[in-house]
């Protein structure tokens, strides 16, 4: 069975409190439990990391060589400005695949712009929870 890590960054964690119009209502833990369901109906094994803190994310993304098949991540507003996020993506040689529940490309410009995208797999954004799902989904794709 492949298995693979949804990642969340700062402030996901708020998810279900936290600017529901942009984010959804749905309580971040309950998001959590569809998340590792869906996987489990798509056979793949389903662990969930958040932090609020760069290198705790640098440092998981580095301990995933090796555990994990692939990484849904959704970095946050690190997305925008953190090379040292963008530059472990690349080390791993894992497929991550980028997502945000928002869509980015509707809101301030300084959103418009990330460092990751052009060493992910590939970008869904815009879909809320559902973003995460397609993510899995598009894993599934590529590792089976």
């Amino acid at each position: 069975m492949k298995k693979i890590l949804v990642m969340h960054g700062p402030n996901i964690n708020l998810t279900g409190k936290r600017e529901p119009g942009q984010y959804g209502t749905t309580p971040f833990a309950q998001m959590n439990e569809e998340f590792v369901a869906f996987a489990k109906a798509n056979d793949m094994d389903c662990d969930i990391f958040q932090s609020n803190h760069e290198g705790e994310l640098i440092d998981k993304l580095h301990a995933s060589m090796g555990v994990y098949d692939g990484i849904v991540l959704n970095a946050g507003a690190y997305t925008h400005y953190s090379y040292a996020l963008r530059d472990a993506i690349a080390a791993i040689e894992l497929p991550v695949v980028e997502v945000h529940m928002s869509n980015v490309h509707k809101r301030e410009e300084f959103r418009h712009h990330s460092v990751i995208s052009p060493v992910c797999c590939g970008v869904i954004c815009g879909f809320g929870k559902n973003s995460y799902i397609l993510g899995i989904s598009a894993l599934k794709e590529l590792l089976f």
